[in-house]
């Protein structure tokens, strides 16, 4: 249900509590007219120092999902956003994503729909017309690889991962510009298409816009993308400057 600022569309959107970066990075993507409703779902900030502890903090995240869509659904919104990358593709890659979006919008009830980074992602590939890219995240391996594992279920090769391997979920947040900028360096070839970037605590929004710039091809940040998918999904086609070319150009 519109409101009077959300005249246009009202967003729920439900993102882990420790997550500090998908409310900042969604509100300077909003285009007039729309509002974004942000709702957390407890997640603790432990140490993540092996591939267990990953496995760990997505069971945690997803044991919160169903609070969090309650919480969202208080404010009657027109749309829901999934504000985190990895609880979509876990054990399971685009069927898990499936059976996600199935959960939420039942939990929800009333029609409404979920946008995930699962597919947004594969929209804005086919919109660059990208088949070959390199893989981003902040991940230790196995968690790497289930990103990677779903990037190639929708028919993409991954030439090549960086996993950078933060092991707090402030620290995923707190990575400097300085250090994403290397990491988009050290991934980019002639050989690939575009670089896409999974882990929605990673502050990769205006990294990744500068990067298409000097780069000379599209750098896909997964908050960007997940929010230009909700956005266009609901026939709002706004261009909005300065977030990067899905925003700007599609």
């Amino acid at each position: 249900m519109v409101d009077t600022i959300g005249w246009r569309m009202k967003f729920g959107i439900v993102t882990p509590s420790a997550n500090s970066v998908v409310q900042p990075e969604y509100e300077a993507m909003r285009p007039p007219g729309v509002s974004n409703n942000v709702f957390r779902t407890h997640v603790p900030n432990p140490e993540l120092t092996s591939d267990r502890d990953w496995a760990d903090i997505v069971s945690k995240i997803d044991a919160g999902i169903d609070d969090g869509v309650d919480q969202a659904m208080t404010c009657e919104p027109d749309h829901l956003i999934l504000g985190v990358s990895i609880e979509s593709v876990w054990n399971g890659g685009q069927a898990a994503s499936f059976r996600l979006a199935e959960r939420i919008e039942k939990r929800a009830g009333g029609g409404i729909k979920v946008t995930q980074a699962t597919e947004a992602i594969p929209e804005a590939l086919k919109a660059f017309g990208a088949k070959r890219v390199a893989l981003l995240t902040p991940y230790f391996p196995e968690a790497g690889n289930q990103a990677k594992g779903f990037v190639e279920e929708i028919g993409c090769e991954v030439v090549r991962i960086e996993n950078l391997k933060l092991q707090r979920p402030t620290a995923i947040a707190s990575a400097p510009a300085d250090m994403l900028r290397k990491a988009v360096a050290s991934i980019d070839s002639k050989d690939i298409d575009a670089i896409v970037q999974f882990g929605a605590n990673l502050p990769m929004m205006a990294v990744a816009a500068d990067a298409e710039r000097w780069l000379g091809k599209p750098v896909i940040a997964v908050n960007t993308a997940t929010y230009w998918h909700a956005l266009r999904r609901n026939k709002i086609t706004d261009k909005i400057y300065g977030c990067g070319r899905l925003l700007s150009e599609h």
